[in-house]
């Protein structure tokens, strides 16, 4: 992993204009997740914890994804909302 790039991807994510929607949020939580801890370990939140069973939901269906591609896939989508965020 590129994690100088990982990195200020990280931060730029921080500086977004206008809100990413809440399936490119999650989607930015997930690969971050994945790219930095790797699979999803802990409990599942209770269903009445919506948002967090959400991003753990999230987080699940990357179970598997190398930290790598994870990382450079989280690179792309931060480029991408960069990109569209004028």
């Amino acid at each position: 992993m590129d994690k100088k790039s990982f990195d200020e991807a990280a931060e730029k994510s921080k500086t977004l204009n206008t809100r990413p929607s809440n399936v490119q949020l999650l989607k930015l939580y997930a690969l971050y997740k994945q790219a930095s801890e790797g699979d999803v370990h802990g409990d599942k939140p209770g269903g009445f914890d919506f948002k967090a069973a959400a991003k753990y939901n999230a987080w699940e269906e990357e179970k598997g994804k190398s930290s790598d591609i994870a990382a450079q896939e989280y690179i792309q989508l931060v480029a991408e909302l960069i990109a569209n965020d004028k």
